[in-house]
């Protein structure tokens, strides 16, 4: 793709100097200094996980549909 960049002058020369010398053109420098950019911005990953309570085999502490039970943990510190 043809695209047209606006370079500070100063930068645009210190790019043609660092091609010239390593017998590149503009074009390649300025490709490989843009995927090496591109390259450090990794996905943040997978979001972490929420906590869950609960018995290690998977199974909850409490079945809240069952709305005696829940009040009744809910009740088990002593109203707050």
């Amino acid at each position: 793709m043809r695209t047209t960049l606006n370079l500070p002058d100063a930068l645009a020369e210190e790019v043609r100097k660092r091609a010239a010398a390593e017998g590149r053109t503009f074009t390649s420098l300025v490709v490989e200094g843009l995927r090496a950019v591109l390259a450090k911005e990794a996905p943040a990953g997978p979001a972490p996980r929420l906590p869950a309570y609960g018995r290690g085999d998977g199974k909850m502490l409490v079945d809240i549909t069952d709305r005696d039970a829940l009040w009744e943990v809910l009740d088990a510190d002593g109203y707050k």
